[in-house]
């Protein structure tokens, strides 16, 4: 364009052609034809050479007349929506394939070559599709996070060889990033790496583009990701949003996704490091004073200091205690009232007996869940341990499944008194839990029997110090069978209420005789 208008220019101000020639190094044929140009189009010597002026008149000298198809592309040209549907198929049919097609079912002889130059010439075979660059996100609102494999790392607590994933957090404004090296990708895992980045920027952002990694997301979709339950109340806590990637686009989390390969080539290649401590220590001096001060190829800025000057101040604040990654799950609940939550027993109130509730449990509480009703709480036990509230029982159960020495003690008092010392008596001893099967006999000799006759032989029972409930039945139905047999002579007579001797209780002392 420049050679073109300085030729329009120096045509304009009457300058021979070889003077032209000379003075701008152009071949004077060249001149003559820009010259021929300019009287064609009647470019008169006050005419504005504006840019489309100057582009009409390299037309006339640069343009030349298309070459006409050759009958094998005029050919293929016939066939166009055939070729464009095995192209666009979900396997799209290989060209070679193509050519085979169209010789053996429609007699269309061509070459390869030329079928090839077609589908690129005229259906934008092989080429780049083009992409649009989305605008970055304002000042401390997104942060894009991915994780990424370094390689291997002696662990020094177990002393084996395990893989190094990073996670990595980069800020979408300012590009300022975090990494944190870890041996896992679980849900724990990234609520701690994303703790420690809230920490090492300040502040939490509002919102966060991650991959669909299953720690973070249970179901991909491009409208409505389903968040895992245990990562979804960890980005409730933190006041955060979720806007998950799509599956298998990389280009959705770009300013994360490229960084991968910038830190396993500039903080890990050719390091080597002691512990993951130790590692945790350098990847955030490297995110501070290298990565950090670099200048940016995109923003042409230090990240860390655009980030100091515009995004610190708009940050929410960091967390200072560390969060409690609860575990959620299904659990069902057992004729015996309880469901098993991680290897443990929690009992839930009979009238969900054979249903499935859901749980939520972490370090100190179980909450147990119907629907949207919260409808138990425990707190946590260890492995192999339970926990029972009486009340989930039926009425009258729960004492005797929680084997309450105190609940059947307080049951024999209220039948008699000398029924209550003898319970007292025969669950005093050091295993209560042994004896408990025959207090509940003693209980029940009570409503066969009644209150008054099993008192009484209680208290002859004590008398004698006889504690065995077995006796007590004996006693009891022998005196029954007297009581029966002398209703039927027409004497009736009671059993006594305390023992009777024929003689006197000094005769059966012994005595030594003094000689």
């Amino acid at each position: 364009m420049i050679e073109v208008k300085e030729v329009a220019r120096r045509c304009q101000a009457r300058q021979g052609l070889r003077e032209i020639a000379r003075e701008t190094g152009l071949d004077r044929k060249t001149v003559r034809r820009y010259a021929e140009a300019l009287k064609a189009l009647e470019v008169g010597a006050d005419a504005v050479l504006d840019d489309a002026l100057v582009h009409a008149i390299a037309q006339c000298v640069q343009a030349r007349p298309g070459t006409e198809l050759s009958p094998e592309r005029a050919t293929l040209g016939a066939h166009r929506e055939r070729i464009v549907a095995w192209l666009s198929e979900k396997r799209p049919l290989r060209l070679t394939k193509i050519a085979t097609l169209l010789a053996r079912d429609h007699g269309v002889e061509v070459s390869y070559a030329t079928l090839r130059r077609y589908a690129m010439d005229e259906l934008g075979f092989g080429q780049v599709k083009p992409t649009v660059r989305i605008v970055d996100a304002p000042p401390g609102e997104e942060a894009q996070v991915d994780f990424g494999l370094m390689g291997e790392l002696i662990d020094a607590e177990t002393g084996e060889v395990r893989k190094l994933h990073v996670l990595v957090v980069t800020l979408n404004f300012s590009r300022y990033q975090f990494v944190w090296p870890t041996y896992a990708q679980t849900t724990e895992a990234v609520c701690e790496g994303l703790d420690e980045a809230w920490r090492f920027f300040g502040g939490v952002l509002q919102r966060i583009l991650p991959d669909n990694a299953s720690s973070m997301v249970q179901k991909a979709d491009p409208l409505e990701p389903l968040i895992v339950p245990a990562f979804a109340d960890y980005v409730q806590a933190r006041g955060l949003f979720v806007d998950a990637a799509r599956v298998r686009r990389p280009k959705d989390k770009g300013r994360v996704e490229n960084q991968v390969a910038y830190v396993r080539e500039s903080w890990w290649a050719g390091e080597r490091f002691g512990s993951l401590e130790e590692a945790r220590a350098s990847a955030k001096h490297w995110c501070r004073e290298i990565a950090g001060m670099r200048v940016h190829g995109t923003t042409r800025a230090r990240p860390r200091e655009l980030f100091e000057q515009q995004e610190l101040a708009l940050l929410s604040p960091a967390p200072t205690a560390r969060f409690d990654v609860p575990h959620w799950g299904k659990a069902k609940v057992h004729p015996d009232h309880h469901i098993q939550v991680l290897k443990s027993l929690y009992s839930v109130p009979t009238k969900y007996i054979g249903r499935e509730v859901r749980v939520r449990a972490d370090r100190r509480i179980v909450l147990v869940y119907w629907g949207t009703e919260l409808i138990k709480t425990h707190p946590r036990v260890a492995v192999g341990k339970r926990s029972t509230d009486p009340n989930d029982y039926p009425s009258g159960v729960a004492p005797y499944a929680m084997r309450s020495v105190d609940q059947l003690l307080a049951r024999a008092q209220k039948r008699g008194e000398h029924v209550g010392r003898y319970a007292t008596r025969l669950l005093g001893g050091p295993l209560p839990w042994t004896t408990m099967r025959q207090g509940y006999e003693l209980v029940r000799f009570c409503d066969l029997y009644g209150d008054a006759r099993v008192d009484a032989v209680c208290k002859s029972a004590l008398d004698f110090d006889v504690i065995d409930v077995p006796r007590i039945g004996r006693m009891l139905k022998h005196a029954i069978r007297v009581e029966d047999a002398a209703a039927e002579n027409g004497n009736v007579r009671r059993l006594p209420s305390a023992p009777r001797f024929a003689r006197a209780a000094d005769l059966f002392a012994t005595r030594n005789e003094v000689e």
